[in-house]
């Protein structure tokens, strides 16, 4: 008994300094920005500072600005999510066959991972612009177009170019992830489906997919994570506009934070993505769950 004390003290005396660091870095800023979401804080208004509740909260819901967020946000997520989804699908079996150049398209296939979002937002405004974009020059060279067009002064064309550019940066991590899951299935079974004459989308069906449940999971709860959280490409490229077009939850977060520095509505706002990517991330678990064993 006094051995297993000693043991006990002594784990606690070697982690110690890495739970404070964890402590200060993560819960303390977490559970103090859910304090300050509790207040109504704003720096035009130092003095007039006041515990209120949930008030910040049930405001949001007579917001018609955060209700159109809400609507353009859960559009934008479903079509990101929706694009990476299927495009990383593809390109993981592309580049899981062999043949010659394969390692150089792979490494080719992670530069845009590695590009920050500003970078990204600022590089796609410029392919896009209305006057020396490469994408008007491209088109016009080959007959597509008479004259140059303003991709992003129309809120459709605004809205389906920037998921485009988000979906260009992320992909690449959900391909990684993918691959790795399409390695881990036994060649024997291909063999064995074969023999028994099992047709291209036959195999995908009853192995690839099946296998790929997981990795499929993981890339689902990451993609919907970022895709709430998507701010940096967005503002550079649209600053949430035409309108309110491109206007999430996250550009709306900053824009109260930062601009306006209504800091009790803005981490209102965090929070509500934080539970809105929870419960969208338990829904993924809880339906791929029933499909087979799963292990988290």
């Amino acid at each position: 008994m006094m051995l297993r004390l000693t043991e006990t003290r002594r784990a606690y005396l070697m982690n110690g300094p890495a739970m404070i660091v964890l402590f200060a870095l993560v819960a303390y800023p977490i559970g103090y920005s859910f304090w300050v979401s509790l207040h109504r804080q704003n720096l035009k208004r130092p003095k007039a500072t006041k515990f209120i509740g949930l008030d910040n909260y049930f405001a949001l819901w007579n917001d018609p600005a955060f209700l159109s967020s809400l609507r353009t946000t859960g559009l934008f997520v479903l079509v990101v999510v929706t694009m990476t989804v299927l495009l990383a699908t593809a390109l993981a079996l592309v580049l899981n066959e062999s043949f010659p150049g394969r390692g150089v398209l792979r490494s080719l296939a992670l530069l845009p991972w590695a590009m920050p979002g500003v970078v990204n937002g600022l590089m796609w405004r410029t392919i896009f612009d209305a006057k020396t974009g490469a994408l008007n020059g491209l088109l016009t060279s080959l007959g597509l177009i008479d004259a140059y067009q303003a991709w992003l002064s129309s809120p459709a064309g605004a809205f389906f170019l920037t998921a485009f550019a988000q979906v260009w940066n992320t992909l690449p991590f959900a391909v990684i992830l993918l691959l790795a899951g399409l390695s881990t299935i036994p060649p024997d079974l291909y063999d064995a489906a074969k023999v028994d004459r099992a047709g291209v989308f036959q195999r995908f069906r009853q192995i690839t997919l099946p296998w790929l449940l997981h990795p499929l999971l993981i890339v689902l709860i990451l993609e919907t994570m970022n895709s709430f959280r998507a701010f940096d490409t967005i503002y550079v490229l649209t600053g949430g506009g035409p309108g309110d077009a491109t206007s999430v939850i996250a550009v709306l977060n900053v824009k109260t934070a930062l601009t306006y520095t209504d800091f009790g509505l803005g981490s209102a706002y965090a929070w509500v993505i934080t539970l809105l990517t929870l419960v969208v991330s338990v829904g993924y678990v809880a339906a791929l769950y029933r499909k087979g064993s799963f292990e988290l």
